[in-house]
């Protein structure tokens, strides 16, 4: 088949959906993958597995409608001109304006994967703001518009297609739940975590509802009883974000050494492995890849019971679910793992099990494969 996969930006197809592309030209599948930015770098990357990549023309925020049109007929007479067996488009503009840019190209198969329901659809401790509001009914009218011409929708948890097709009377023909999209699990070794000091590591940008401002109030609360437990965040500001933390918050939890904070960083597999406990407070996830990576290490989890995040543990085993948006009770589970070391280890090696059995890529790709083929 003639495969075109629709994403934005170039990192995420290189960073993403390699091994599904690369699985997907193994079988014999032509596969031309699309993103806004490509360099030369990444078009060499994916030459080399035998894809083809092309540039094409998007905004990946904000809406105006008359570029949106302009743009999504443009990708039409593109896909028209590569003569595509199937496109597959994922992230919420692609899914919307890929799938209806395929429909005007008569491509005969068309998929789409929403990996989570995003900002919009996340719930607040304090409500959703008009704003937000406002973009999430946007989002409904343009997927019930374009959802009626799929054949299949792929969501990576059960809470999702609830959340969006049933309680808003969506209709699309086929639905399907993958689960998380994997992991090349040889790039993330086991290893024994550190107990003494006992260090948590949160990964992810620095916003509200990722849960940095209660994963701050933990450590701060935390270390007032445990001088030596530390704390890390990796990952990158954005001020411009009303929910982000500022960089004066930043400099103010360095300096009094609540938290430490390397940055954005590359090696992200490296602090894992150097840390003890993963935590992630998010009010929300598709299916969160971060903490897929640290169970591959072997790490016990602290995470929410919110859509996404409950997915990734099993409470008592492999780590603890808290309640969303509450310090206090993350507090109570990481002083437990300081208070007992010996579970750090006991469910770090569960969480590798699972990790093991349910985020081979190499699996996950098969069955995201015969979801995409399957008529």
């Amino acid at each position: 088949m003639r495969v075109v996969i629709i994403g934005t930006t170039a990192g995420s197809i290189v960073g993403f959906r390699w091994e599904l592309i690369k699985s997907l030209v193994l079988l014999g599948h032509c596969v031309t993958a699309l993103a806004i930015d490509y360099n030369d770098k990444q078009r060499e990357q994916l030459r080399s597995i035998g894809a083809v990549p092309l540039n094409y023309t998007f905004s990946r925020a904000g809406l105006n409608p008359i570029s949106d049109i302009k743009n999504t007929f443009a990708l039409a007479r593109l896909l028209k001109t590569l003569d595509a067996d199937l496109v597959f488009s994922y992230f919420a503009k692609p899914v919307v304006f890929g799938t209806l840019a395929a429909r005007l190209a008569k491509v005969p198969r068309r998929v789409a994967m929403l990996e989570g329901l995003g900002f919009p659809f996340t719930e607040q401790p304090n409500g959703l703001p008009i704003k937000t509001r406002l973009i999430r009914w946007v989002q409904i009218f343009l997927y019930r518009f374009s959802f009626s011409f799929l054949d299949k929708i792929i969501f990576l948890n059960p809470d999702d297609p609830v959340d969006l097709l049933e309680n808003y009377g969506l209709r699309v023909k086929s639905v399907s739940v993958l689960g998380g999209i994997g992991l090349n699990l040889t790039d993330y070794s086991y290893s024994i975590p550190p107990k003494s000091p006992v260090r948590f590591v949160f990964v992810g940008r620095l916003l509200a509802e990722k849960g940095v401002s209660e994963f701050c109030a933990a450590a701060k609360l935390v270390r007032q009883r445990c001088r030596n437990a530390e704390f890390v965040m990796i990952g990158g500001l954005d001020e411009s974000n009303p929910g982000g933390l500022t960089q004066c918050q930043l400099d103010a939890l360095i300096a009094s050494e609540v938290v430490i904070y390397p940055g954005y960083v590359h090696n992200v597999n490296e602090w894992l492995a150097d840390a003890s406990v993963f935590v992630l407070p998010s009010y929300r996830e598709g299916f969160p890849r971060s903490t897929q990576e640290a169970m591959a290490i072997g790490r016990a989890v602290i995470t929410t019971d919110v859509p996404g995040c409950r997915e990734t543990v099993i409470d008592g085993v492999n780590g603890f679910i808290v309640p969303p948006w509450s310090a206090d009770e993350m507090v109570e589970k990481m002083l437990l793992f300081i208070g007992q070391p010996d579970l750090i280890e006991k469910m770090g090696k569960e969480s590798f099990r699972i990790a093991q059995s349910n985020f081979n890529a190499e699996k996950v790709n098969q069955r995201l494969i015969s979801m995409l083929i399957e008529m």
